[in-house]
């Protein structure tokens, strides 16, 4: 199900100038998956001002509904002041839609009893833990956030007390905070806020200075590095039969800066003239945009089951076995999952929480390698040696797993990983297997 934003006209509550918005009242997480992006990150029935800068929250019920995790979550603002039967009949709207519509094959029972919140951060709450992010790393972010807040207000509004009170929360500023930073910077440089970007960046440098921090984000962020203009060059040039896999490598550059500036390249053809090179420019936008977007859906699609399956298997009282039966699902996408709720868990101190996890991560990865080919299996054992000099030990210990079918495949993996985007892996590999060969002759 899907419905339709309401345009409304208001006035800023702060300066008083008209402002158009639109409010959402039903969000479907399988089939709006931005709304859901939106909902979580709090631009949800937002009003900001052009004028003043200011953000108005629009107070209107909501329904969200996720079939794959059984969800059906429904809040009403007290400040709507909906009566009862009023509550009642649009709750029953929504049910009755989604009875008809959803698949006779799909469970439908958990529509019959929707689960009913006060406020709108408990349901994001319980968002967010069926995604497997638990209520004690939520209290952690949180924690960041109001520290951030902090920071920024003595940067702004008390530049004279900002180190001591640097100094003072020094224990608390981790590489967690930066992550966030330059998480809000970004959104600031999206919609065009220049003083917030101002403001952030000098908060961000000054803190780094200060704490001594150097982390991947350095003096600009990664984003600035990129070359725009040459990521449409190759996109543009590039053979349609290898499209994709240089989609794969620059995906994290193709954004609306992207689009903005190959639609000009696509408007400056047409204006002088170049039909046909237009008309090939557009089909290969349109091209780019489908594939994007369908990595992106079968990626969400990934990550998801790979939620889903660590929620069973912490859930479960035997968790190898869990994972044994669903090996078939041990990928990626699951580890990244598992890894980044391990790290959440260590950052919010989450001792019990973070074994847990390391555990399943290690039950995890002894599966994953006792399906692998023997070859396989010894090229991994390789990989994860802690120095260079323990990896050729290793080779030299194993003479007998050394022949060229090996050697063949340790350059194939090494193709594979810098293609996938782990250049440094790929390179240790094929250093191995040129040291591999050696031991041929």
């Amino acid at each position: 199900m899907t419905a339709p934003a309401q345009v409304v006209q208001l006035t800023c509550p702060n300066c008083g100038s008209p402002l158009r918005a639109q409010i959402i009242t039903f969000v479907d997480a399988t089939q709006q998956p931005q709304l859901k992006s939106y909902l979580l990150s709090g631009q949800m029935n937002a009003a900001p001002c052009a004028t003043c800068g200011n953000v108005a929250m629009i107070a209107a019920p909501l329904i969200y509904h996720d079939a794959e995790k059984q969800l059906f979550l429904v809040f009403f603002p007290q400040q709507v002041n909906a009566r009862p039967e009023e509550q009642e009949r649009f709750i029953g709207e929504a049910t009755s839609f989604l009875m008809r519509s959803l698949p006779a094959d799909l469970p439908k029972g958990y529509i019959l009893s929707p689960k009913r919140f006060l406020t709108l951060n408990s349901l994001i709450e319980a968002v967010l833990e069926a995604d497997g992010i638990t209520k004690e790393m939520i209290d952690r972010q949180r924690s960041q956030i109001d520290l951030i807040s902090q920071l920024a207000e003595s940067y702004d509004q008390n530049p004279e007390g900002f180190d001591a009170l640097v100094e003072s929360r020094k224990a608390d500023i981790d590489d967690a905070i930066f992550t966030m930073l330059d998480a809000f910077v970004a959104s600031a440089r999206q919609s065009g806020r220049e003083e917030s970007i101002a403001m952030l960046t000098g908060l961000r440098d000054r803190l780094a200075d200060l704490v001594g921090y150097e982390g991947p984000a350095g003096e600009e962020g990664a984003e600035d590095d990129v070359d725009m203009a040459a990521v449409v060059d190759r996109m543009v040039s590039v053979e349609d039969e290898e499209l994709e896999q240089a989609i794969v490598e620059l995906r994290p550059a193709i954004d609306y800066e992207f689009f903005e500036l190959l639609t000009e390249r696509i408007d400056a053809a047409a204006q002088a003239g170049e039909a046909d090179e237009a008309a090939r420019l557009t089909v290969r936008r349109d091209t780019i945009l489908a594939t994007v977007e369908r990595m992106d859906r079968e990626a969400r699609e990934l990550f998801d089951a790979g939620a889903q399956l660590l929620r069973e298997t912490m859930a479960s009282p035997d968790s190898e076995a869990t994972l044994r039966e669903n090996a078939s699902k041990i990928n990626d996408a699951f580890l990244l999952v598992l890894e980044a709720n391990q790290a959440a868990a260590a950052r919010a101190g989450e001792a019990a929480i973070a074994e847990q996890l390391n555990t399943i991560r290690n039950q995890a990865l002894a599966i994953l390698e006792e399906s692998l080919p023997p070859e396989e299996r010894f090229i991994n054992q390789l990989l994860n040696a802690e120095t260079p000099q323990d990896a050729t030990k290793l080779l030299r210990s194993n003479l007998a797993m050394i022949n060229t079918p090996l050697v063949r495949r340790m350059n194939e993996m090494a193709d594979e990983l810098e293609k996938g985007g782990q250049p440094e892996v790929g390179a240790r590999l094929r250093q191995l297997a040129r040291e591999a060969g050696a031991m041929l002759f």
